[in-house]
């Protein structure tokens, strides 16, 4: 039994305490041993890594009631020992710490803070931050070669610890005096003057606002709002982009496909949607219509078990249902996350996997996850030459499996099964997909919208990730994208969406 928490003096001032909290000596540390087999590849001579979680706390705390949550509320008295402030740092030792940019959220520091109020329950909300970061401790054979591999261990850190798409990473401890505050917005509605552009400028809107469209959807965007006689604000602009893009409308699986090769045998004369050519090759007009949904369809033609029969809702609502039994259907979601997890590819998957999750719970009345899937394709691990900008195929590798993994399993969804193929042409933009499975009882799998009826938002506050990101799916990877599309990338929030699937 731990004592009551220790309160805060009531004139204690507002300031930022750092709270590092370590594995025991003889405990296992798999953050530190995964570092060191990977920083040993390119610097044989560290001898050991040491990795702490590291917690920085604005709150009005003095030192007792700061002792107290490092050891009631941050560290497990077992396996882990806080210590206040910085651990000292050898001589021989090269420290690497990585930290979340400003604004990007983090979901462990948002659970610690509730936690924080909820064990100290006469601190105003306001007066609480929390900001969380790792730390690395490389240890080597003498000071005189921790400052010669200093260089090659912080380029390390930054291909194989970080993302500084949304992290930064420092040589020393991080203790801030104050952390960054964002600048007041006051919401209006801005019009987006379109009517009177040219094609030219057209194409330019929509690449530099990141809408992705092209010039003739931007046309005939332009050719509806000159009809109604006014401009489009900028989130009519922006919904439109939204529904068009790849995300959302599957542009490129709707489109008519033209190949040839060995598999063309497989397209015989007359398929629905499939012409054969005389020179071999085979025309698929509307190619997901003429596969995907065209086998759904025939199942459903084939089967004679009952009225809805087998396939209880297919291309209608979140995800699909077919029937288990006479009382139970499964629900199935799968989706791609592809550019995402070019970028990030933790955050990436994990938002994969959370989508899936998402769209399960909102099937009919509310299925209930109970598994997920995956398939990765991605570059051989051993690539050598990579271009400008991309992640290397190890490290994509290791952190979409680690964001699937971490995701489910906060929610308390197991991953059942997966697959992973290699293939060079994935390196620039690897295929991350993702599915979950779920249970909904057949008389819950249709809802129905009455007039008068509310509708309740549920989720947690993001920060300045995950904008355009359905938009970004239609465009074009480069060498730039990293910093040019970093906010589209969202971080997710696994142990919100557990509330949520326990509400409803």
């Amino acid at each position: 039994m731990t004592a009551a928490p220790t309160q805060p003096a009531a004139d204690s001032a507002v300031r930022i305490a750092r709270i590092e909290i370590h594995p025991r000596p003889d405990q296992p540390d798999p953050l530190a041993q995964g570092a060191l087999g990977e920083v040993r590849q390119i610097c044989p001579a560290v001898q050991g890594v040491r990795s702490s979680r590291v917690y920085l706390v604005e709150a009005p705390l003095d030192d007792p009631a700061i002792q107290a949550v490092a050891r009631e509320l941050l560290a497990d008295p077992v396996t882990q020992q806080a210590v206040i402030g910085a651990a000292e740092v050898g001589p021989q030792t090269v420290l690497i710490e990585v930290h979340y940019q400003p604004g990007v959220m983090d979901p462990v520091a948002q659970s610690t803070r509730q936690a924080l109020i909820e064990m100290l329950p006469h601190l105003a909300a306001a007066s609480v931050e929390v900001r969380t970061g790792f730390r690395y401790d490389f240890d080597l054979a003498d000071p005189a070669q921790a400052a010669a591999l200093k260089p090659e261990i912080c380029a390390f850190a930054e291909r194989a610890l970080a993302n500084t798409v949304i992290q930064d990473i420092y040589a020393q401890p991080f203790h801030p005096e104050t952390f960054p505050r964002g600048s007041t917005y006051a919401p209006q509605v801005r019009q987006v003057a379109l009517r009177e552009l040219d094609d030219a400028a057209l194409t330019k809107m929509s690449r530099e606002a990141h809408l992705f469209l092209s010039l003739e959807e931007m046309q005939a965007i332009q050719t509806y709002f000159r009809g109604v006689g006014r401009d489009p604000t900028d989130i009519e602009l922006e919904t439109l982009a939204q529904t068009w893009s790849e995300h959302c409308v599957h542009k490129t699986l709707k489109s008519t496909v033209s190949y040839r090769g060995e598999s063309a045998t497989f397209h015989p004369e007359g398929k629905p949607g499939h012409t054969v050519n005389a020179d071999g090759s085979v025309t698929i007009q509307n190619l997901l219509k003429s596969t995907v949904a065209a086998a759904t369809h025939q199942l459903m033609e084939d089967d004679t078990s009952g009225v809805r029969g087998w396939c209880i809702s297919v291309f209608k609502d979140n995800a699909g249902i077919v029937r288990l039994d006479d009382t139970d259907a499964v629900c199935i979601k799968v989706e791609t996350h592809n550019h995402p997890s070019a970028i990030e590819p933790y955050g990436g998957s994990a938002t994969g996997i959370g989508g899936c999750i998402r769209d399960v719970m909102g099937t009919g009345l509310a299925a209930r996850p109970i598994a997920n899937t995956d398939v990765f394709c991605v570059a051989p691990a051993d690539a050598s030459e990579l271009p400008k900008g991309v992640i290397h195929p190890r490290r994509i590798l290791q952190q979409v499996v680690a964001g699937v993994r971490d995701y489910g399993n906060r929610m308390g969804i197991p991953t059942v099964n997966g697959a992973v193929y290699f293939h060079r042409d994935f390196l620039g933009n690897p295929l991350v997909f993702c599915g979950c499975i779920g249970l909904i009882p057949l008389d819950k799998c249709f809802g129905q919208v009455q007039p008068g009826d509310h509708i309740i938002a549920l989720g947690g506050a993001t920060g300045r990730d995950g904008i355009h990101g359905a938009t970004f799916s239609s465009a074009e990877l480069t060498d730039t994208h990293a910093d040019e599309f970093s906010h589209a990338v969202q971080i997710g929030n696994a142990i919100t969406q557990k509330k949520t699937l326990d509400v409803i």
